[in-house]
Order: structure tokens, then sequence, then C-alpha cells
């Protein structure tokens, strides 16, 4: 599907070509295509909707591309890590679980319905996306434990004063100017026995070198990884 700047940039081409209004040259006649839209062909980040189904509810996240970036999207890695903890329930249930960078909140949503005390971190400028998506997807006799919670990686982490038990991450270590804040966050929120969960697609060397990073610390092992979509799943504990 042609985005408006790709159609302004041809419309603006139209008169140069001689075939637009008030032009005394005769267009060649050659027969025009009409292409048809179709949503198969768009990538999944492209798409309006995504749809899935964990744990027997049905997930239906409306997406934002142009509206909030990265924030407004499913990745893989969160459905990869979805499934992940879908197939090792114990991973999450009864246990107090946050998510950070969690975006559509698809990962954190998934521990909710497995047993899971969930809170589900953002930017501010992310929040109201992260509770509606949340809100629409969580059954009408809501039994499960899920909080929205405000958490910039760059400022006081003050009002974030217990240890969780499980610290799920998704397609988080992709930008390298965010690396410093994100281990900070880290280092503040887990105790030796906190299970860090992080499932990213490794696009860049950047990306390797925030594990790296993390083995001062941390001890990390990949515990997962998923071919057809190129996602590894790290179990990171903080080191006694």
């Amino acid at each position: 599907m042609a985005s408006n700047e790709e159609i302004e940039t041809c419309s603006s081409q139209i008169p140069e070509m001689g075939i637009g209004p008030g032009s005394d040259k005769k267009p060649n006649h050659y027969p025009l295509a009409v292409v048809l839209f179709d949503e198969k062909t768009l990538l999944p980040h492209q798409k309006k909707f995504r749809n899935f189904s964990f744990v027997g509810n049905p997930i239906s996240i409306q997406q934002n591309w142009r509206g909030l970036g990265v924030a407004a999207v499913v990745w893989e890695a969160a459905v990869v890590l979805g499934e992940y903890l879908e197939q090792h329930r114990h991973l999450v249930e009864g246990k107090r679980v946050i998510e950070l960078g969690s975006g559509t909140g698809l990962a954190g949503l998934v521990a909710s319905f497995l047993g899971g005390k969930v809170t589900l971190t953002e930017r501010a400028e992310a929040l109201d996306f992260l509770r509606t998506t949340i809100e629409t997807n969580l059954p009408k006799d809501n039994e499960y434990q899920i909080d929205i919670a405000e958490l910039d990686w760059t400022k006081s982490l003050d009002n974030f004063t217990e240890h969780y038990d499980v610290i799920l991450g998704a397609d988080i270590i992709y930008i390298k100017e965010t690396f410093h804040d994100l281990y900070r966050t880290l280092l503040h929120l887990t105790s030796k026995d906190t299970h860090i969960l992080i499932s990213c697609k490794i696009r860049y060397d950047r990306d390797s070198d925030f594990l790296n990073m993390l083995k001062k610390d941390f001890s990390l092992e990949e515990i997962f990884y998923e071919k057809e979509r190129d996602i590894r799943i790290y179990s990171v504990y903080k080191k006694t």
C-alpha cells in the first residue's frame, strides 16, 4: 500500500511528465494498472490489528505505528515470549512480574492469564495506548491481577521499591543510547532470586554488546531459539 508521501511524490511528478491538467502534450496511451489492496502483503507492524489466542483467551491488539511508533506495535519477540510462557507456566504463576518497555503489553498480558501478579510499564506518552489495549483484552469477569505504571529508565526509580520475582523484556535492547539506563533499571529491580527473561532478535552487533554488558553483574544463558522468526530468549540472574 502506498504511503501518503509516496502518493504526493507521484502526484507532483505528473505535471513534469507532461500528462497533467493544462498540458498540451498527448499522454502515452498505455493501460493503467489498478492495484487492489491486499492486507496479506502488509508487514506485521503495518497491519491495523494483530489477533492472537493465549491461554484460551482471544487477544486483539490495534496497532498505531504512525502515531506512537515502536511502542504501539506487536513485535515478534513479544509473541515468542508469550508462547514460551504459555508452555512454561511455572515461570510466572503466582509470582510478582514486571514487564519493562511493555509496548502493547502482550507478554505481560499472557503472564497475567497464567496467574502472575503483573505490572506493565511504559513511558508516559505510551501509557494511554497500553491501558486501552489491556482493558480491551481483559475478560469481563476479570480475575487477573494486572497494573500499569509509568517507568522511564532515564528518570528516578524511587517509586519502584520492591524486588520482583520475574522481569520480562521483549525487544528492549535495540537502542544503544538506552543501554546504560536499562542496565541501571535491572540492577534496581532485581534481587539475587529475580529471574529476568529477555526475548530479542539480534539485529545488530550492539544488541550482543548489551548482552555482554550484562555479564558483569548477571549470569546469562540462552534457553530458547525460535529459528523461523529468529528470536532468542535469555535467562538472566543477578550474580551473588
